[in-house]
């Protein structure tokens, strides 16, 4: 996987290989572009977080005003979010064809094998809270 900056399109910014096998499917978070969405015919699902090239500045989200913020803001966002694997999902017994994000909620996706199987997952709680806070 691949992301390129247009303004010099010799060199990718980042190259990733978190799978095995052939990659049939990237999906990108509408709500928060740093959320990434891999499926591959090594029977995986992939869940990257890769704020390096995130639309979003770090921290954008966070009301200064308010006390209880900076007091969530220091005990959630004084760890920053890393470019990364977030969570491997090995729930299918064939290669995942398809991967998509929901358009109801932008922390939900689904996946399909080709054996027909559908996964619904989540991502995880601790990631959410820290792209949001």
């Amino acid at each position: 996987m691949k992301f390129w900056d247009i303004r010099s399109p010799n060199e990718p910014v980042i190259c990733r290989m978190e799978h095995s096998h052939w990659v049939w499917k990237i999906r990108i978070n509408r709500f928060h572009d740093q959320l990434v969405l891999t499926s591959s015919s090594d029977s995986r699902v992939i869940l990257s977080s890769i704020p390096s090239v995130s639309s979003e500045p770090y921290g954008h989200m966070v009301n200064d005003d308010a006390a209880i913020t900076t007091t969530i803001e220091e005990s959630v966002n004084d760890k920053k979010l890393d470019d990364g694997v977030i969570g491997k999902y090995e729930e299918h017994e064939d290669s995942v064809y398809a991967a998509e994000w929901s358009s109801a909620d932008p922390w939900t996706f689904a996946s399909l094998s080709y054996d027909g199987r559908l996964v619904i997952n989540k991502v995880p709680r601790k990631y959410k809270y820290k792209i949001l806070l």
